[in-house]
């Protein structure tokens, strides 16, 4: 195969050992790469109602058939694995070097199985593959860590790594790399430590063969001067993702405040973008990359920081900060600690609102940073009855406390929310009650089309839009491993990533191609959530949050409110049947055969009667 090298590496950490293996041409032609490898060896490898913390559960590091390749912002790299924080289907993806050097050593994806004794690290070395002792490592946070394998293997070495997050199992630990990038938010790093697995390492000489290297060179050249001529690019330079914090605040009216209660936060200009602009002392990125988007400033110890809208809408306006440097201190303790900075807040949230109600006995009010930085010591060393109960996430805190807080729990199949308000956006809405992950905004980013087209209405276009994001955003760019800003932020045009693709693989698919291939990764996803829920599967698992229904906005333009639950499920019904899902939400036979899924058939019917 050209593009693709055909390989991977099956490491196991209870016997140390570790073999390449080459995988069938046919899983790439109807997978092609990342989040469609990891579905497709969890549906054969990971047996129904395998415990996540368990040996049986596999860590996948995949990368696509662009991944790594010098070519614009493929420097990504797809983490997964079955969720400790959900139950069902978990990845998500991070910039790293990993993806470079993974590809020059031969391998596609590299599965991790089993559970060492004592702490171990992967070490990747072009056909050389070992386990090396971690224990001087364990119990260190990543910034650390991560220096001293570099010191140890080189600089640009190729890393992905946990800190005592996931060491102590809470359950939205993510992995780690560069510094400042994170990816897995539902429990990824989570899954490493259950294995006593530190970090992956990877060290590689060689190139992948490409179809036609005269031509992707060339393409490549083209693309890399197409998005530094783009005009949006400058000032997505400038201001990265903070950039929509304006936004969310004074036209969308969606900025998370106050655990979700609201759309609009009264001292949202304390957070802005133009005050990360005046804190700014540097700006990162990741390998191959056209557009940094890292912005980094200084918090309240003197530590540098990098921040992003999600990291601070949920730390900072959701909890009631007030001070961009004590939110980048929330910030740089998860990313040190790797915790997934989303659930983080949302937890704190979470605990925030909990106390006011009187539902827990620590008092813990809106703003006070000392106490949500002790907290967050607290959740990520599993510290205190609060610490351990929020470790868990929201879900499992509220499933605990009772009393009505699951209505105030900010979260779909047990993973938070990420930064949109939903009261008036039912397409937004929409986009996170069908991510395959749980709660997350990348796989459908429908916002600012939503607004723009019309926010109040439960129309059948708004689904239509959901899934073409999806098949984009959520398929093809998670297939191929690519970021996907270059294209939402400066304008990229889909059409160079059939001809990157060809130029590759000598397969001259056209966007419909890879569009079919993220229709089968929906279908074998929510295939797979059906088959770890079994019997307790339905469509409630596909439903926001009790809060956006019931309890309306109290302030801004948009005071009084709510989704309307008719017309959400109005939406829902239609989401399902442009997928070819029945009224469950359930993958019928004649979808999942047109899709080439028929394999997939008997052990869904194992637990639910297929339409």
């Amino acid at each position: 195969m050209k593009g693709w090298t055909g390989k991977l590496i099956r490491a196991n950490l209870t016997t140390l050992k570790a073999k390449i293996e080459k995988y069938p041409k046919d899983l790439a032609l109807e997978f092609v790469g990342g989040r469609g490898f990891a579905i497709k060896t969890l549906w054969d490898e990971v047996p129904a109602g395998t415990d996540p913390l368990s040996p049986e559960n596999k860590f996948i590091a995949a990368l696509g058939p662009l991944a790594g390749l010098n070519m614009p912002n493929v420097g990504k790299t797809l983490v997964a694995g079955k969720s400790p924080l959900t139950g069902g289907y978990g990845d998500g993806n991070l910039g790293t070097n990993f993806s470079v050097h993974l590809r020059r050593s031969g391998y596609d994806f590299l599965i991790v199985e089993g559970k060492a004794k004592t702490p171990q690290y992967l070490l990747i070395e072009d056909q050389d593959i070992s386990f090396r002792d971690a224990d001087h490592l364990w119990g260190k946070g990543t910034f650390e860590a991560e220096a001293k394998l570099v010191k140890d293997h080189g600089r640009g070495v190729g890393t992905l790594l946990i800190g005592q997050g996931g060491e102590k199992l809470v359950k939205y630990a993510v992995v780690r790399s560069l510094l400042g990038r994170a990816g897995g938010r539902p429990g990824m790093g989570t899954i490493m430590g259950s294995k006593h697995l530190k970090a992956i390492v990877a060290k590689g000489t060689g190139m992948p063969e490409l179809h036609d290297p005269d031509t992707f060179e060339k393409l490549s050249k083209e693309g890399y001067k197409d998005i530094k001529d783009k005009p949006a690019t400058p000032s997505w330079k400038e201001q990265g993702t903070m950039q929509v914090w304006d936004w969310v605040q004074n036209v969308g009216y969606v900025l998370p405040t106050y655990n979700f209660q609201e759309g609009v936060y009264e001292h949202a200009d304390k957070l802005s973008c133009e005050v990360m602009q005046e804190l700014r002392v540097k700006t990162l990125g990741c390998p191959r990359c056209t557009i940094r988007c890292g912005h980094c400033i200084e918090d309240t110890d003197g530590q540098i920081v990098e921040l992003d809208y999600e990291n601070v809408a949920l730390l900072g306006s959701n909890t009631g900060m007030r001070d961009l440097r004590e939110v980048g201190t929330l910030n740089r303790l998860a990313d040190d600690y790797g915790v997934d900075t989303i659930s983080l807040g949302a937890s704190i949230a979470f605990a925030m609102e909990a106390s006011e109600k009187g539902l827990i006995d620590e008092k813990i009010e809106w703003g006070d940073f000392q106490k949500a930085r002790q907290l967050t010591e607290d959740i990520c060393h599993r510290r205190g009855k609060l610490g351990q109960l929020l470790a868990d996430g929201t879900r499992i805190a509220a499933e605990k406390i009772g009393k009505g807080s699951m209505d105030f729990a900010m979260q779909i199949k047990g993973l938070e929310i990420s930064g949109y308000d939903c009261h008036a956006a039912p397409g937004m809405a929409l986009s996170f009650g069908v991510s395959q992950i749980g709660a997350h905004h990348k796989e459908a980013w429908i916002i600012t089309w939503e607004i723009e087209h019309g926010r109040e209405g439960y129309l059948e276009g708004k689904v239509d839009e959901v899934i073409r994001l999806q098949r984009l955003r959520g398929g093809m760019f998670e297939n191929l491993v690519s970021c996907r800003f270059p294209w939402i932020e400066v304008g990229f045009e889909l059409d160079w990533y059939p001809r990157y693709f060809a130029a590759a693989t000598g397969l001259k698919w056209s966007l419909e191609d890879l569009y079919r291939v993220s229709d089968r990764c929906y279908s074998l996803i929510r295939s797979y959530w059906v088959r770890e829920a079994g019997g307790d599967w339905s469509p409630q698992m596909d439903m926001p949050p009790a809060r956006w229904f019931n309890e309306p906005l109290t302030k801004g333009p948009l005071a009084g409110s709510t989704l309307d639950r008719d017309g959400f499920d109005k939406l829902l019904s239609w989401y399902y049947e442009k997928r070819g899902w029945d009224d469950r939400g359930i993958p019928t036979k004649a979808t999942l055969k047109s899709l080439g899924l028929e394999w997939a058939i008997p052990d869904l019917e194992k637990v639910v009667k297929l339409n």
